[in-house]
């Protein structure tokens, strides 16, 4: 009887393992960012700096389904005078599989104006869903957060690109799933404060009853290099057009040849 116990038991192992082993992850080539890479940028209204956003990789020990990951973190506050009457302070975190850059866990703790936002999911990936510490949500395998789809979109082949070309993402925010497409327009030379760069440029693909209402309200450029790294992003708002534009970059994973 023992012996037969031994026998079921050592069964039901292997079967676990072959489950969990079945699993097929999608695999992603990444030439754009590692380890180690640091992006700062400054947010203008007008002629004012406003605020200023960081983006850093890090290493971590965290695990995915045993699968290893990045732990990206984006950060963004007021500056000066503007912390007086609308102080910003908030913090992403997003757990980033290494070969299939998608998120495994997500963390937001934003606080805007006195407006505070907390939310934190985990991502089960293996098993299409994720869930926000109440209840699971169905999503697609490889669905990205607010913050790993930036990443994933680095990793786009941008290679024999012509205007009109369209770019997607399964993204999973605020409890909804969404579909994020991205249009390339040209390619052109732009200059900012650190100096020219040949950039890509893309406008978000309107989609009725979500938050673009024409294709000019953002207008964003990418390096021309393998780096991909948005240097300068354009947004409409009811009072006039914000800014965001890199103005330090540190740990990059290939020549910022793209610079002029």
């Amino acid at each position: 009887m023992k012996k037969l116990i031994s026998f079921i038991a050592l069964v039901a192992v292997f079967f676990g393992m072959s489950s969990s082993t079945m699993v097929t992850y999608p695999s992603v080539t990444n030439s754009s960012f590692k380890i180690g890479e640091k992006l700062r940028y400054r947010v203008t209204y007008g002629f004012m700096d406003a605020g200023e956003a960081i983006l850093e990789v890090k290493s971590t020990s965290k695990k995915g389904a045993n699968r290893s990951l990045y732990h990206v973190v984006g950060t963004g506050r007021t500056l000066g005078g503007f912390n007086a009457f609308y102080k910003v302070r908030d913090v992403y975190e997003s757990y980033i599989d290494k070969k299939s850059i998608m998120p495994w866990y997500f963390d937001r703790d934003v606080n805007e104006g006195g407006y505070e936002i907390k939310q934190s999911y985990t991502f089960k990936q293996n098993y299409k869903k994720v869930n926000n510490g109440e209840k699971d949500f169905p999503i697609a395998m490889g669905t990205q957060d607010m913050i790993s789809s930036f990443y994933r979109a680095r990793t786009f082949d941008f290679s024999d690109m012509k205007p009109g070309k369209t770019f997607s993402l399964k993204c999973f925010m605020d409890d909804e799933n969404y579909d994020l497409k991205v249009k390339y327009v040209k390619t052109e030379e732009i200059k900012i404060r650190k100096g020219k760069f040949k950039c890509y440029k893309f406008v978000p693909v309107v989609q009725t009853g979500r938050y673009f209402e024409s294709e000019e309200d953002v207008q964003f450029w990418v390096t021309a290099d393998k780096n991909h790294i948005p240097v300068l992003v354009k947004a409409k708002i009811p009072v006039g057009t914000v800014k965001l534009h890199l103005v330090e970059w540190s740990g990059l994973k290939n020549e910022l040849s793209s610079k002029l």
